[in-house]
């Protein structure tokens, strides 16, 4: 059975103190505007027409006091530095959001498809952000999806009291931190437990479009013309962060923002994007999204683990399915720096940690 889902996505709303709105449709037509540098093109679209989309820009200027756009008679349209943190907000806005809606439409999907009379098969997963196994939900057509973004700790903690099937969480295949060994011993048996093989990615610096302040490794973080926007303590890229750092025997407190924390990627590379931040250490994928320069720095293998017993659920088999799928293969490819690697095959603990 096909199961129809529903989505939730943040809205915004522009008023003045004297009720005076803009329609949301305003980032579209900023987008639009500096993707295309031209009113016309950006107001066609967005479904405007041109004197609407004019009339839009005059308001938003009246609203906020300065103007958004720049129209400069045969030379297009233009952002200003406003229109572009306007533009930033939102995706800076989104990128720190997602993860919380994507666990709240996970929850409402869920109880929804409880009430339903024909209930199929669930499967629940706690896991680190990241791109592909956001794709999961969607791909799920024929059971149930309970996915939910946790730290690598508390997945692995949910997994052992029973509050999912499976844990998601991405390890370095190098620069593993001994904290990082201990949490996996202390939640994992290899008695009890297997490894599902799922995904590689690359990992590394994140710095802004053709790199202007010349970055190129980990030591360039203690310069003092580059500000770094750093991940939560709790995160696997944190973790890896702290391993180069102590690799290259560099002090925390010589890095200026090391202090600032983004709860995920997109978070970091949106930060990057509006020119709030020089570098972060973040996935491919999310350089690639918002237009940023990509150093690679290290690669991870992004796991599932599960009870041995709950491989004979019938949703998890079908999960297994998924993964494995020609379908879900593409579109995991289609990903940057993401490759499939033995996707949906079951490993024993020793096959893929050294420590156990």
């Amino acid at each position: 059975m096909h199961i129809n889902k529903i989505k939730i996505q943040p809205s915004w709303i522009f008023l003045d103190e004297q009720g005076n709105t803009l329609p949301a449709t305003l980032f579209d037509l900023l987008s639009q505007i500096k993707h295309n540098s031209k009113l016309t093109k950006a107001a066609e679209n967005v479904g405007m027409s041109y004197r609407g989309a004019w009339n839009l820009i005059n308001k938003s200027t009246e609203i906020f006091g300065l103007p958004l756009v720049e129209l400069h008679r045969g030379r297009g349209a233009k952002l200003t530095p406003l229109g572009e943190k306007l533009l930033w907000s939102k995706h800076r806005v989104a990128a720190r959001l997602g993860p919380q809606l994507d666990n709240l439409t996970s929850e409402l999907n869920i109880e929804v498809q409880q009430i339903l009379a024909d209930v199929t098969p669930s499967v629940r997963i706690h896991a680190s952000h990241g791109y592909a196994v956001a794709l999961l939900p969607d791909a799920a057509k024929e059971f149930q999806l309970d996915l939910q973004y946790k730290s690598i700790e508390e997945s692995l903690a949910a997994l052992q009291r029973g509050d999912c099937e499976l844990a998601g969480f991405d390890v370095p295949i190098q620069y593993v931190s001994t904290n990082m060994v201990s949490i996996f011993r202390r939640y994992l048996d290899p008695v009890e437990h297997v490894i599902i093989s799922f995904v590689l990615r690359q990992q590394g610096l994140m710095v802004q479009q053709a790199n202007p302040k010349n970055i190129q490794q980990v030591t360039d973080l203690i310069r003092s013309d580059v500000k770094f926007i750093n991940r939560q303590k709790d995160s696997g890229t944190r973790a890896l962060l702290d391993e180069l750092l102590t690799a290259d025997k560099i002090d925390p407190n010589q890095i200026k923002g090391f202090a600032d924390e983004e709860y995920t990627h997109s978070a970091v590379a949106a930060f990057i994007a509006a020119g709030m931040a020089d570098v972060g250490l973040g996935i491919e994928a999310a350089a690639s999204h918002f237009g940023l320069h990509f150093i690679p720095v290290a690669t991870e293998q992004y796991l599932f683990v599960c009870k041995k017993q709950s491989l004979n659920l019938k949703a998890v088999a079908q999960l297994l399915q998924l993964i494995k799928s020609p379908a879900f293969i593409q579109d995991i490819s289609a990903l940057s720096g993401y490759t499939p690697e033995s996707s949906g095959q079951i490993k024993q603990l020793s096959e893929v940690f050294s420590w156990f």
